[in-house]
């Protein structure tokens, strides 16, 4: 088989993209486009046609043509099954078989028909391999991104806590009726021993900004993955300059699917000395017919101590949950005095809990088929028409005291059947025509957003619409236990700590 040129015209012989294999001029390749529709005999039902030089395999798409131009001698079976091959591509990057669409995509198709052919003959691929191959994703970009990511946010999170730390040492000389102290450069400041003493009893809790510790940083050594960071200062210097010229940078971001979601990066909290992260991770099937099959929660109090001398204190832990969860210590902690006080301590009040580490101290376990304990519940009814199937999809959050953020339900569609047409919508849309899925977009879910719905039609039966996927992220855990005061061992005086709180989807699914 030698493959001369794969093309897509309309039924007059215009090229709108095309690409050729072998060495050919643009006129030679008009010319053969536009002699094609008149070689075609009317009412006869060939999908080729030859003249004296070359061969046409074609395949009508609605008021245009998928044209290959092969020689006469070339196999007429394998140039069938290319021309499927490239007729499947088509739908993969445009929504509509419509002039205007091909033109638009054009780049996206030509690369995708070099993954076609090579030099004239047909590779060994298949439409997911040309899927991977043409979407190009580098892990040690998504890396050198991430890093560059979290030391800015690292670095505004530092201004801004010491810019903190300056105006509350100014409010406190100003209570004790002093000079507010002067401050010669960056973090250069000294307060006073009583002013010190009401920063310590205070505990920060920050909610007018979302609260997500910063990415671990990657261990050091000899990873290719680290070395794209070595020239972090000629990318900046060229992106500066770019912008002083006028260019209009964008920075690009993939589009985030069911696995991905839950990995919501935000800015990073103003980690104290003592520093508690409470994570919550919930593993949730229904069915489509109503009913919960399984719903698994797991969760857990991290503690992290920064300084050595904070290393001998207590957690008082608030338990508010009525779900009837199982808790859980760690087994260096005295079990007693958590059971009597809800207290957590170390078994040997003389030992300290491990510095510059994170520390699991209590953990807990919710596992039930009860389904009042959805905390979102959602609906979807698909139903037959004419024309395909309208689908109805509605959610309605369950538990008051949560407010879920970023939450994204992904709605699967049947493959080569163009865009759905949406109906009513509360929120926003994206359709993933490469993945067939529609993504329903809703930035929070509360108490005075409850319950909202979407109607799409397309082509397809209602099992092409399952199973429905749902992420989110929320700074509200759902089982209602709290570290609401750290205490020294030593006359129980109080330590400044801070808390950072999230609630993720691990799995969540409508089957």
């Amino acid at each position: 088989m030698v493959l001369l040129a794969a093309a897509v015209c309309t039924k007059a012989g215009k090229a709108i993209v095309s690409r050729q294999f072998v060495e050919m001029t643009r006129t030679r390749i008009e010319g053969l486009l536009a002699a094609f529709p008149k070689l075609m005999n009317t009412g006869k039902q060939h999908t080729f046609v030859e003249t004296e030089s070359v061969r046409y395999v074609y395949q009508p798409m609605e008021k245009l043509y998928m044209v290959l131009i092969t020689t006469k001698n070339s196999n007429i079976l394998e140039d069938l099954e290319t021309l499927r091959l490239f007729s499947r591509v088509i739908p993969e990057y445009c929504r509509a078989l419509e002039e205007n669409e091909i033109s638009e995509h054009c780049f996206d198709l030509i690369f995708a028909f070099d993954e076609i052919v090579a030099l004239g003959y047909r590779e060994n691929v298949n439409l997911a391999q040309i899927r991977t191959f043409t979407e190009m994703d580098s892990h040690e970009e998504k890396v050198f991104r991430a890093v560059r990511e979290t030391q800015e946010r690292e670095a505004k999170a530092e201004m801004r806590r010491k810019a903190k730390e300056l105006q509350q040492a100014r409010r406190d000389a100003e209570r004790q009726g002093k000079k507010a102290p002067g401050f010669g450069g960056f973090g250069s400041s000294t307060v006073s021993g009583g002013s010190t003493a009401a920063m310590i009893t205070e505990t920060i809790i920050e909610t007018d900004k979302p609260k997500v510790a910063p990415a671990p940083a990657r261990p050091s050594g000899p990873s290719k993955a680290l070395k794209l960071g070595a020239k972090g200062k000629e990318v900046d210097n060229f992106v500066d300059k770019l912008k002083s010229e006028g260019e209009t940078i964008m920075s690009s971001s993939m589009g985030k699917r069911t696995s991905e979601a839950t990995k919501v990066h935000a800015p990073p909290i103003n980690m104290e000395s003592v520093h508690m992260k409470i994570e919550e991770k919930i593993t949730l099937t229904c069915g489509r017919d109503g009913g919960l099959q399984n719903m698994e929660l797991h969760g857990m109090i991290m503690l992290r101590i920064s300084d050595d001398k904070f290393g001998r204190i207590r957690l008082h832990v608030e338990n508010e949950d009525k779900k009837g969860v199982q808790l859980q210590t760690h087994p260096n902690v005295d079990k007693k005095l958590f059971t009597a006080e809800s207290l957590i301590g170390l078994k040997n009040p003389e030992k300290s809990f491990p510095v510059s580490s994170d520390v699991g101290v209590l953990k807990w376990r919710l596992q039930t088929t009860e389904e009042s304990f959805i905390p979102l519940t959602i609906n979807c009814w698909p139903s037959e028409s004419g024309n395909g199937c309208d689908v109805n999809i509605e959610y309605e959050l369950q538990e008051d005291n949560l407010e879920l953020n970023d939450v994204v339900i992904t709605i699967p569609l049947p493959s080569g059947v163009g865009a759905p047409v949406i109906g009513e919508i509360d929120g926003e849309y994206r359709h993933d025509s490469r993945r067939n899925t529609l993504e329903w977009c809703l930035p929070v879910i509360d108490a005075k957003n409850k319950s909202g719905s979407l109607e799409f039609s397309i082509a397809g039966q209602p099992n092409d619409f399952f199973p429905v996927q749902v992420s989110f992220i929320s700074k509200k855990n759902y089982c209602n236990i709290q570290v609401t005061k750290v205490t020294q061992v030593d006359g129980n005086s109080p330590v400044r700590f801070s808390t950072e709180t999230t609630f993720l989807v691990d799995k969540y699914e409508i089957l």
